[in-house]
């Protein structure tokens, strides 16, 4: 926490304690006001009683005696008010007319009769160049000798209120100061309490190998397993990406180490050879460079879609222009007959589109190369699921070779060595990434693979 407060990186837990801290601190100085304000309020309405006490004593003590008033002050009036030592007290008696019977001279009583002196009158002022406080209450009288009001002026300094209201202010601040030290300490230790948890993952992940992608226990608290499961499933897509990166590398250096050194002995020895045998040695060697191309491609492809249906969002795809698409961008013999088979509908599911292109583009390679024309590429569906497939007029491989086909690096015998077998290994990888599956088998004119994927409910593609 001292590091925080110093500027340096906060944890969690310091944040927190800072914030709760700052709420304590702005609570605290709303609660001083407020208690200086209420001791003030409580103080003043004290001492006002006692002033009108007073006031009020002194003005039953007054009689009328041969026509003219006279003051007998009670020793009551003062009795409460002298009980603050360190204030003074200040009296004066005046008829209606203003002159004064006894007590203090220098009060101004013209702007106060002309008030409703039917209840006491406060008001604030000096005294000897002191703040003080006054209260002003009226005695009519009505008698054949006498008639008129008199005025009884009860002022007392303002030390004693104001001690008052500081102690008051004290005392709570005091409370409330404990009040939040045991808050805050509370705080503390549950919020320590609350992120244990946390602090049990942080160690987990650094006593971790940075290579150890296995799911994390998500045992604790809600919030923190609903974090755990997000990093769970980061950590499966890492890993699965990750292991997929390590098959392709060392497939990639395994499959492009023979075709290579069969490319340099064959030009080698078309060095050392006669003309004759040189002609040949060419052509294996084009046969050789082919075959590389084909495998060089299928590694890209299959890298690319690795990356695609680990990162790429699944969007609404129409079927029938990845057919389209493809159909136009493959490359193959004039002579050969390839058909295009789609409807006037949409046929749309989530996918991605590049992804399914490179599926369906080797789905169609892989006919051409070893399927027997016309080759078909079609599209169709129904409420539920839909499909784009791809078929030759051929048999197919025998049933034990197309129990492994889709296999990475697996030849069927009629690639005749110039296939990489990657082509339907991407395509399976294609209709597992989007929910979908890849089928192969023999239909009734010919040997089909199909990729089916459930009907999105998007509606058409954009």
């Amino acid at each position: 926490m001292t590091s925080a407060l110093r500027g340096g990186p906060r944890t969690l837990l310091a944040r927190v304690m800072i914030g709760v801290l700052s709420l304590l601190v702005l609570g605290g100085v709303v609660v001083a006001i407020a208690t200086f304000e209420y001791g003030r309020s409580a103080a003043r309405q004290s001492f006002d009683r006692l002033l009108v006490g007073a006031a009020q004593d002194i003005a039953e003590s007054i009689s009328i005696s041969d026509g003219a008033p006279l003051v007998d002050l009670p020793v009551s009036a003062f009795s409460l008010l002298s009980l603050a030592a360190d204030d003074r007290i200040f009296y004066a008696v005046h008829e209606f007319d203003g002159r004064l019977l006894t007590g203090y001279d220098g009060f101004d009583l013209r702007a106060v009769v002309k008030q409703d002196l039917t209840r006491p009158v406060f008001y604030d002022g000096n005294m000897q160049q002191e703040p003080a406080r006054f209260v002003t209450v009226a005695r009519p009288f009505a008698e054949r000798a006498y008639s008129g009001r008199i005025f009884v002026t009860v002022g007392q300094t303002l030390r004693a209120r104001s001690a008052l209201a500081l102690d008051l202010t004290t005392r709570a601040l005091m409370l409330t100061g404990a009040v939040g030290v045991v808050l805050l300490v509370s705080a503390f230790l549950v919020i320590r309490s609350a992120m244990r948890p946390l602090e049990g993952l942080t160690a987990e992940l650094s006593r971790r190998d940075p290579y150890d992608l296995t799911p994390m226990p998500t045992g604790g608290p809600a919030e923190m397993a609903v974090m755990v499961q997000a990093m769970n499933r980061f950590m499966f897509r890492l890993d699965r990406q990750v292991g997929a990166m390590k098959n392709l590398i060392s497939d990639t250096a395994h499959q492009l180490r023979t075709p290579v050194a069969a490319i340099r002995a064959q030009a080698e020895l078309a060095l050392e050879d006669d003309e004759d045998n040189r002609a040949q040695r060419l052509q294996r060697m084009v046969r050789r460079t082919r075959s590389l191309g084909t495998l060089l491609d299928q590694m890209l492809s299959r890298a690319l879609v690795i990356h695609r249906t680990e990162n790429a969002a699944p969007t609404p795809v129409d079927l029938r222009d990845i057919a389209l698409s493809v159909l136009e961008g493959v490359d193959h013999d004039p002579d050969t007959e390839v058909h295009l088979s789609i409807g006037d509908a949409p046929v749309v599911v989530l996918a991605d589109e590049i992804s399914m292109g490179e599926a369906v583009k080797n789905m169609l390679a892989n006919a051409l190369r070893h399927g027997v024309a016309p080759v078909v590429i079609g599209v169709s569906g129904d409420a539920a699921r839909n499909q784009i497939w791809v078929q030759d007029a051929g048999n197919g491989p025998p049933a034990d070779v197309l129990a492994t086909m889709g296999q990475r690096f697996e030849r069927s015998a009629a690639s005749k060595g110039n296939s990489a077998g990657l082509g339907l290994s991407i395509v399976r990888a294609v209709a597992e990434a989007f929910d979908g599956q890849m089928q192969m088998g023999r239909v009734a004119d010919g040997f089909r693979v199909t990729l089916t994927f459930p009907a999105s409910a998007e509606g058409s593609a954009p």
